[in-house]
């Protein structure tokens, strides 16, 4: 009965270092527990185990041991030194220790019942040498290619993991399966003896390839449900968990300038500091002339501006402004302006929102032109496309940099496109612009549309285009459906006419 007075807790989580892990299993692995990660050749596994170590060790103070059963150890050393881990300077720090269990390259012959009570062995006495909290196994899969006989190597797994778990140490055991979306792993016995089990994807799609990761299980906790991307770069593994961001950011009643007194005016005094700014309109309509003007004014006000573009060159940015009167090149030169020319398909998404988030760190702008949003449509699908918006907002919010999204739509008259059906949502404030065709004669139209929290002018003005800029002019009067691309002209009444004569 006195066992009835023992008390038991949930596991504690350790964080892993990994960027995004800590938000995607909410806190990191259970403590003294196996985990399985379990992927495609290719999808990362590796890099993933070795990064679990590295962090935990550099950032935490832990001391871990590494298994491998495929390559050798200067091998692993070798290609994770590209990422800028200095494995071996860990092993010299008795921080890290490699138990090397791949095979012979000559093949071993089964004769009889075998163990692995060896490998157990060598294992056990690395943990007490080096007190290690962390160990990986990389990959057990591979005791399986070496022996015929799986059901005994089915009961040696179990064995180690049992070990693991007598020693106390946290025990992170990769695996490889067939099929991006089959079982789970190759086996169909490993993840029954896990604890927690990850699976790590790599899909082809469209021409691109976008990994994932899913928390399938974590046994007694909690964790975020579904897929999330993440990219593999220079400094190891980030995991973008786009859908899971919480809308936390704090708001500001500050306004800042578009760069354009008549703008200003019809957004009641300009936007918000905090805005996500979207002009939307066809091809030539004034689009990258709002985003020079944008960022103009708040390089004229002392402000950094960051310019994202993907769809003209820098040169041509520059030739651009110089022909509306702005010096690009002086503000670049004071360190004002920085301006990022990259073809959307140069990259993935997960790809693009991450050199984006660095650019930012580093630079620290004030404000940010993307030029354009929608030209990030053709490397993704609908979904990806606006969980990628959905990162990039969240992030601006939590930066506070006021942003300016520009969107082309597919028609000259107008007309509604992918981009703002399915990012309108996610904005502040909203700017159409049109091609109004009158008498034979284009004209140009634009509109505030949105402003969130604030009152606006939802009157359609016409505005001209020339050597210094745009000029908002007065309201269309007697013309309809501007914003739908048909604009027709209602008559005059008499008593508009009479109104009109002593104007």
């Amino acid at each position: 009965m006195d066992d009835l007075n023992i008390v038991i807790r949930a596991p504690v989580k350790i964080p892993t270092g990994i960027e995004g892990f800590e938000h995607l299993s909410m806190g990191g692995l259970p403590q003294g527990r196996t985990t399985l990660l379990v992927g495609t050749s290719g999808s990362g596994k590796t890099i993933f185990a070795v990064e679990f170590l590295y962090r935990g060790i550099t950032q935490y103070d832990h001391s871990g041991i590494f298994v491998t059963l495929e390559e050798k150890p200067i091998e692993i050393m070798r290609n994770v030194k590209r990422v800028g881990w200095d494995l071996m300077d860990l092993v010299n720090l008795k921080k890290l220790a490699f138990v090397d269990g791949s095979p012979d390259p000559i093949p071993a012959e089964e004769v009889g019942n075998y163990n692995l009570e060896g490998l157990i062995f060598q294992i056990r006495q690395a943990i007490l040498q080096t007190d290690a909290d962390f160990v990986v196994i990389d990959s057990i899969g591979s005791l399986f290619h070496q022996f015929s006989d799986t059901s005994k190597v089915r009961l040696e797994i179990f064995r180690i993991t049992e070990v693991m778990r007598e020693l106390g140490v946290t025990t992170l055991m990769t695996a490889e399966r067939l099929d991006e979306y089959g079982h789970i792993s190759r086996h169909g016995v490993e993840e029954f003896i896990s604890d927690n089990v990850i699976v790590l994807r790599n899909v082809l799609a469209e021409e691109k390839c976008r990994r994932t990761i899913q928390v399938l299980k974590m046994r007694g906790d909690v964790h975020c449900k579904g897929e999330y991307p993440f990219t593999i770069s220079s400094t190891g593994i980030t995991i973008l968990p786009l859908s899971a961001m919480e809308l936390t950011q704090e708001s500001s009643n500050d306004r800042i300038g578009t760069g354009n007194h008549d703008l200003d005016l019809m957004t009641n005094g300009g936007i918000f500091r905090d805005s996500i700014f979207l002009v939307s309109g066809p091809t030539g309509g004034g689009k990258t002339l709002m985003s020079a003007m944008f960022a103009a004014e708040g390089c004229r006000t002392g402000e950094k501006v960051l310019l994202l573009a993907y769809e003209e060159s820098r040169e041509q940015l520059l030739r651009n402004a110089s022909s509306w009167g702005i010096n690009f090149s002086k503000w670049e030169k004071e360190g004002l302006l920085r301006i990022v020319c990259q073809y959307p398909e140069a990259m993935g998404l997960e790809d693009h929102l991450l050199v984006i988030r660095r650019e930012i760190l580093v630079f620290k702008p004030r404000r940010l032109i993307m030029d354009s949003v929608s030209a990030m449509e053709r490397v993704a699908s609908v979904r990806n496309f606006r969980e990628f918006v959905i990162g990039l907002t969240s992030f601006m919010k939590q930066e506070r940099v006021c942003s300016m999204f520009t969107s082309t739509t597919p028609q000259l008259s107008g007309g509604e496109s992918v981009t703002e059906t399915h990012i309108s949502t996610i904005t502040d404030v909203i700017a159409l612009l049109r091609y109004v065709e009158i008498n034979g004669i284009l004209r140009r139209g634009i509109a505030v549309i949105k402003m969130r929290g604030s009152q606006h002018d939802k009157r359609i003005r016409e505005f001209t285009i020339d050597g210094d800029g745009m000029h908002v002019g007065e309201p269309f009067q007697n013309v309809q459906n501007i914003m739908l691309g048909v604009a027709s002209v209602t008559p005059m009444r008499d008593s508009d006419r009479f109104e009109k004569m002593f104007e």
